[in-house]
């Protein structure tokens, strides 16, 4: 009876003084391999190995000790060992990730399924950016391109149609040809009309897919084949006119170089869709709300740089042709009306360098009665207005002057969407500043109109952030699988559309969600 008592304590001491005496007298020949080949081989064997330890080795608390005490000794040699090296991130996950470094992540506290929804996120990231990467191009091969133009003029650059390609309120578009690269490359030449240029502004600017993108500027003499609405250039004058009198009224005006090549502004767009609203209302007003939400992306994004838009109207947002087609068993291209295009914000002004100006006396008389909105507030009221003009209800400035909030011209429900646009639109053109949502919960409203959650999902069960985290990680999944299965059967690219629902599920939370559909439902 008394022999054993003294053999746990005879044990406990040596596991104490191991580190001790090792690290006094081996300090300059091998100082701690061996107190740490035996602290951390053990776990390492048996993950390769599968082989159990002895009982008197698993206890937790006997290596604590010995662990600090070689810390701080030998602290590189307590970095480099295995059980110290943190786990991977989950970004960093891919298929051949090896097991041992997924085993420390399934013996973490979330478990498997904090892992499966870790990895299904940053895929969806590496998603979205590769392509945005497709939509705009790579910022390297933009970068390379600036420089190529540095002080390139219309000697360097072959017109391809004397016409302008889109006219918008503040400038002309005239496509033109340039050799970048063995390639022939096709961008815009903006010509600004006079007092409308925001070169300073833009420039600035970092890249967005909603902004116009600029690769060049000059200045010189306009070629005497381009033909500018409204100012009488060689077409105009007549045949009997000697040639040599013809090259003086040519203006010397500012070019500005764009990457987008503009098919239209929006007001083209939406007086051209009357017939397509008609047939297809559905279609249509889909393809308002996703213009719509990437003029709210836009402008969310410029507020960040305390920059506005110029003037928020129609004939001053831009759409451009996807460089992703959509997808067709034929292979054929859509008419413009019928695919997405991207909106582009082309004018932009310094919020504290002057006010945003005012079209007419009666914008003047909305705004004071409006409480004087600043350039920000302003912009929510014009967003409001364009879902009434893209939706073919007639609202001008009369209507906002007077109606109340609650009483703004009615939108017909023609589809799905016609209802969630009409709150939205009362939402926004709100007489109180403090009822008014803005561009960011517009964005968030917008959002929930195309992917869900609709209403339809809290009928069974009383909405609660519960409800809607499951919703989302499921959302979330199904969405990979259908890229997924594109991919592998249809063997077509992204659009636009799908990086735009890449970009919602990717950064929206259940508490998002939670305030979003309180506002709108």
């Amino acid at each position: 009876d008394p022999l054993p008592p003294p053999l746990p304590k005879k044990q406990l001491q040596r596991a104490e003084s191991l580190p001790e005496p090792g690290s006094s007298h081996r300090c300059h020949g091998d100082p701690e391999p061996r107190a740490g080949s035996i602290l951390y081989s053990i776990p390492a064997a048996q993950l390769r190995h599968g082989e159990g330890a002895p009982p008197r080795d698993r206890p937790s608390r006997a290596p604590k000790k010995p662990l600090t005490k070689s810390q701080s000794l030998g602290e590189p040699l307590a970095r480099s060992s295995p059980q110290k090296a943190p786990p991977p991130s989950l970004k960093e996950l891919t298929f051949g990730t090896a097991d041992g470094e997924l085993g420390q992540l399934l013996e973490s506290p979330a478990g498997v399924c904090g892992v499966v929804l870790g990895c299904q996120e940053a895929s969806l990231a590496r998603l979205s950016a590769h392509m945005q990467e497709e939509l705009v191009g790579p910022e390297e091969r933009q970068q390379l391109l600036q420089a190529e133009l540095a002080g390139k003029s219309w000697a360097a650059l072959g017109v391809l149609d004397p016409q302008p390609c889109c006219q918008s309120g503040d400038a002309w578009y005239f496509r033109v040809g340039f050799t970048f690269e063995h390639r022939q490359l096709q961008f815009a030449a903006k010509v600004p009309k006079p007092c409308c240029s925001s070169l300073g502004v833009q420039s600035s600017l970092g890249t967005h897919c909603s902004f116009q993108r600029l690769l060049g500027r000059f200045t010189d003499r306009l070629p005497r084949e381009l033909v500018l609405p409204g100012i009488p250039g060689k077409q105009s004058q007549g045949s009997s006119r000697e040639e040599p009198a013809r090259p003086a009224p040519q203006p010397v005006l500012q070019v500005l170089l764009c990457a987008e090549v503009p098919q239209q502004t929006l007001a083209d767009f939406v007086k051209g869709s009357h017939a397509l609203h008609r047939t297809s209302p559905g279609h249509y007003e889909r393809l308002g709300c996703l213009l719509l939400l990437q003029l709210c992306m836009g402008l969310e994004h410029l507020r960040g740089q305390k920059v506005a838009q110029g003037d928020l109207c129609p004939e001053n947002l831009l759409l451009v042709e996807c460089p992703c087609p959509p997808r067709s068993q034929q292979g054929q291209k859509e008419p413009l009306g019928l695919s997405l295009p991207r909106l582009l914000i082309s004018s932009f002004f310094k919020v504290q360098e002057k006010q945003r100006p005012c079209s007419s006396s009666q914008e003047q008389d909305w705004s004071q009665g409006l409480a004087a909105p600043s350039p920000p507030a302003a912009a929510e009221l014009n967003v409001g207005r364009l879902i009434y003009q893209i939706l073919h209800v007639d609202i001008s400035l009369e209507n906002i002057l007077g109606f109340s909030s609650k009483r703004l011209p009615e939108i017909p429900s023609l589809s799905i969407y016609s209802a969630g646009l009409r709150r939205l639109a009362t939402l926004l053109l709100h007489r109180d500043p403090h009822e008014r949502v803005s561009i960011e919960q517009a964005r968030g409203i917008l959002q929930v109109l195309l992917w869900g959650p609709r209403q339809e999902l809290f009928a069974r069960s009383r909405k609660s952030l519960e409800l809607l985290r499951s919703w989302l990680e499921v959302k979330r999944a199904l969405l990979l699988l259908r890229f997924a299965e594109n991919s592998a059967g249809a063997r077509v690219s992204p659009g636009l559309e799908e990086w735009l629902c890449c970009q919602y599920f990717q950064g929206v939370t259940e508490h998002t969600l939670y305030q979003v559909t309180q506002v709108l439902y």
